[in-house]
């Protein structure tokens, strides 16, 4: 769950660029040809059906195919298999979308993360008290992943929930995880990432974005102000395993018009490490 300027009205704000279609990567794959302990079927499976998107919930075997990577004949197995397994279905236009069946993997995840369930309870009573939107996230590769969170009935643009992934250089909860990753993990990290302009206030170099990470480590604490979406501002802090390393984050996000930063520091700061540390009590 991914620093700024002087803050644009919504009038004045120019529409952030289109973010660019991620291809999922199917034929990377290949790299694994010569292990015979990988099963190939699961893995081209796996990339099909996180293929299905909010903003592309619905596809045909030739989208499916271009956005994979993978071959027609590949993606047509896959989604056989699914329908025949409840997971997926099509329409009569032969445009297939994931079924409600697929809510049980993530319900199997969400049941066995001691850190997922401990985090939900204390983020909706967060909510209750102060009428905003909390989150945790872990870190995977290079983005953020959700396993907690709840949500005010506010519009935002961007559709948040459990699962979602966001680029983690950009964003509050994001900093914080990379803040915080062994000096190896982290140059690994920084010469593989894509800095992705996604609006002018976007970081956009490998040295600021250095600058911003030990900024975060030296103040306990990660500030974006619209660098993932234009009207988006959050508020991160670290979540401590018993070992000190940091293994999730806790995060408050609004509108930039409506929640200045030192409002975002001063009163929500304190209640933010307050359930950082609450959830530190069950990774010990």
């Amino acid at each position: 769950m991914p620093p700024s300027s002087v803050l644009q009205s919504p009038a004045a704000t120019p529409a952030a660029p289109a973010r660019p279609v991620k291809v999922l990567p199917g034929t990377a794959l290949n790299q694994y040809s010569g292990d015979p302990n990988f099963m190939a079927s699961l893995a081209r499976g796996l990339v099909v059906i996180e293929a299905f998107t909010p903003q592309t919930p619905q596809m045909t075997i030739s989208q499916l195919s271009l956005r994979t990577g993978l071959s027609r004949a590949a993606v047509r197995r896959c989604l056989y298999t699914l329908v025949k397994l409840g997971f997926a279905g099509a329409d009569e236009n032969q445009r297939y979308s994931l079924r409600p069946k697929m809510l049980t993997l993530a319900n199997t995840y969400t049941a066995s993360s001691t850190l997922a369930n401990a985090a939900q309870p204390i983020l909706e009573r967060m909510s209750a008290t102060y009428g905003e939107s909390f989150s945790v996230a872990t870190l995977d590769g290079e983005q953020i992943v959700y396993i907690a969170r709840t949500t005010v009935s506010r519009v935002m643009s961007v559709d948040l929930h459990i699962g979602s992934r966001l680029p983690a250089f950009c964003t509050s909860m994001g900093r914080i995880l990379l803040a915080w990753l062994p000096q190896d993990q982290l140059e690994a990290y920084l010469a593989r990432v894509v800095l992705t302009q996604f609006t002018p206030r976007t970081i956009n170099s490998i040295e600021k974005l250095r600058l911003a990470l030990r900024n975060v480590r030296r103040n306990g604490y990660a500030l974006c102000d619209q660098e993932y979406e234009v009207g988006l501002r959050s508020i991160a802090v670290p979540v401590h395993a018993g070992n000190g390393r940091v293994v999730a984050t806790v995060n408050l996000s609004g509108h930039a018009p409506r929640m200045p930063m030192l409002e975002m520091q001063t009163r929500f700061l304190p209640p933010l490490r307050a359930a950082a540390q609450e959830l530190s009590v069950f990774l010990r």
